[in-house]
């Protein structure tokens, strides 16, 4: 049971760092407004990022349906007590999905200057609350939980928020906030690496941007880095389920699991290797290359999934409750059973084969002109 659990949480944890990296559409829409100021540039910039944005979406609603499956404990406290918070990122996907169909639609009531003001919303705070939202895997929220009462007819509530921000709260904590930055100068960056890659006009004005955009990625990464080393996280007995503080929890979870710590070690060196070789390359034409997009996204995927490995493994406590600390979620407490962790377990057997048909559609998309 425990190594279902431990697997699954890897599974939703990967899924969450492929969505972190496919965020690079946002991050492209974020730059419409300076990297496109021209209608002409404007069009080939949402044409491009258009054949992408579907994967994206699709990633956020295959997480979500990993997490509800699996742990459908943390599925229903978290997307259903914080839901105001997670309301308003999936309304800010909605509308992105109405600009990609609308905006060069002949005789749109709204005009081209709203579905792009859409598109950079979601390119901007879009990104920035969906890092708020991971965040709270390890800031927790403020939720009580009565398992007995599924029992009841009338009110069959197994958790409830304790305030009426319902999520919205998170955003005023510093370091939620710290790593919904980070999220969204990740997909800055990726966004004017996969720009510049494929719209040359656009190439030049990418790599004087990056000059800026890239920077503040890699230090806002490694702040908070530091902040998840220093931050007590909290920890579950096995034997007698007491939850209790531990300093530096985060910190001895990557000393003592080591793997992670190689996992993030080696996304550090892949980002800064990606970064570095299209920032300091001096012809033009090998600045931003597909190799650049593709180091770099993969050096992201890796160290966001070590991030979210440490916060569940080794009896750690996610999603803490602010309230009553003993009713938090452990991995142990939220999972499905047995037998739906099994089932599933055969059933991701073939998502080595998913992978490759994404792969093989994604570049029928990238080739299409």
């Amino acid at each position: 049971m425990e190594t279902l659990q431990l697997y699954w949480w890897a599974v939703v944890s990967l899924l969450g760092a492929l969505l972190v990296f496919l965020l690079f559409v946002q991050g492209g829409q974020s730059l419409i407004y300076t990297i496109a100021k021209e209608e002409s540039h404007r069009l080939k910039l949402i044409a491009l990022l258009g054949h992408k944005w579907e994967i994206t979406y699709t990633t956020l609603v295959t997480f979500g349906g990993a997490a509800f499956a699996s742990f459908p404990l943390f599925y229903s406290t978290s997307f259903g007590g914080a839901y105001w918070l997670w309301i308003s990122i999936l309304l800010l996907f909605v509308i992105q999905a109405v600009s990609y169909e609308f905006r060069n639609k002949q005789n749109n009531f709204l005009g081209k200057r709203i579905y792009d003001f859409f598109l950079f919303l979601n390119g901007s705070l879009g990104t920035i609350l969906l890092g708020v939202a991971v965040g709270t895997l390890f800031t927790g929220g403020a939720y009580i939980m009565d398992k007995l009462s599924i029992i009841q007819v009338d009110s069959p509530i197994v958790s409830s928020w304790t305030n009426s921000w319902h999520g919205l709260e998170a955003i005023a904590n510093p370091f939620n906030l710290l790593l919904g930055l980070v999220v969204l100068f990740a997909a800055r960056t990726l966004g004017l690496l996969y720009t510049g890659t494929y719209i040359s006009e656009l190439k030049a004005k990418c790599h004087k941007l990056l000059k800026v955009t890239a920077p503040a990625f890699v230090l806002l990464f490694v702040a908070f880095v530091v902040a998840l080393a220093l931050r007590t996280g909290y920890t579950c007995n096995p034997q007698s389920g007491v939850i209790e503080a531990v300093k530096y929890k985060y910190l001895l979870n990557y000393l003592e699991l080591v793997w992670p710590l190689v996992l993030l070690l080696v996304g550090v060196v892949l980002v800064l290797l990606g970064i570095g070789s299209a920032l300091f390359c001096k012809k033009e034409s090998c600045f931003i290359s597909k190799n650049t997009f593709y180091v770099t996204g993969a050096g992201v995927v890796l160290a966001v999934w070590s991030i979210l490995i440490v916060a569940a493994f080794n009896n750690t406590v996610y999603f803490p409750s602010t309230v009553a600390l003993q009713e938090s979620l452990t991995l142990a407490k939220s999972s499905s059973s047995h037998f739906t962790l099994k089932t599933m377990a055969y059933a991701s057997i073939a998502v080595p084969f998913v992978v490759a048909y994404i792969a093989v559609v994604w570049k029928k998309m990238t080739d299409k002109r």
